[in-house]
């Protein structure tokens, strides 16, 4: 019998990576308290810097340091940043609770997922091999794979080429409104996630706010 996921027309499902499928805050804030420690600056707690890690270098510098991209001191801030991060990048990162179990069944009722978000290809590989994801992934859509970032539509329409599917027949999973911004420029159903690092979820207009990995299938 057909799942009720593939009555409804839904043949992939597509997620963010920071703060959707992979709890990555500890790590990228690992790389930002090196580099106030470079400033003779105590380190900031955990809890300070996680609503900032969606943000990726841009959100933690700027939280963390009061720096922002038009600062000149920021390049090379970023990319002493991305190299603390890519020499640590998987210390403490794991999929969110329920994850492992949303992409089995999602691969049980023959749902292609993959991976769209604004990472760069290197630091993303590198997680997607840590995670033991590599193999599973139907298509793995970084930061630099298109001229343009989320909130632009352009890199979640590429996850759909690639996948040989139109854009209505994908759903994308976000913490961050430009996820949401994204997927709707696309022509996807979207999902915000509660379990990230995301605020104010419910004035976002996606097509649903669920607070579990679990509740998709079912929204499905």
């Amino acid at each position: 019998m057909r799942s009720k996921a593939v009555r409804t027309g839904t043949r992939a499902v597509l997620f963010d990576f920071d703060g959707t499928l992979a709890d990555t805050a500890a790590d990228l804030s690992r790389a930002l308290n090196r580099l106030r420690s470079a400033r003779a600056l105590g380190a900031l707690p955990l809890e300070k810097l996680r609503p900032h890690a969606s943000g990726g270098a841009r959100g933690l510098i700027g939280a963390g340091l009061g720096i922002l991209p038009e600062h000149p001191e920021y390049k090379g801030l970023r990319d002493a940043f991305l190299e603390h991060y890519a020499d640590e990048i998987c210390v403490d990162t794991c999929l969110f609770p329920g994850m492992p179990n949303l992409l089995a069944a999602l691969e049980q009722r023959g749902l292609r997922w993959g991976i769209v978000t604004n990472k760069s290809t290197n630091l993303t590989w590198m997680l997607v091999k840590e995670l033991g994801l590599d193999a599973r992934a139907a298509c793995v859509v970084c930061g630099d794979t298109t001229p343009h970032l989320k909130p632009h539509p352009a890199s979640l329409l590429h996850a759909a080429q690639e996948l040989a599917l139109a854009p209505r027949d994908c759903v994308y999973l976000g913490d961050d409104l430009r996820d949401i911004q994204a997927a709707r420029s696309a022509g996807m159903r979207c999902v915000a996630v509660g379990w990230g690092y995301g605020e104010g979820l419910a004035a976002w207009n996606a097509d649903a706010v669920i607070e579990r990995p679990g509740d998709l299938i079912e929204w499905l």
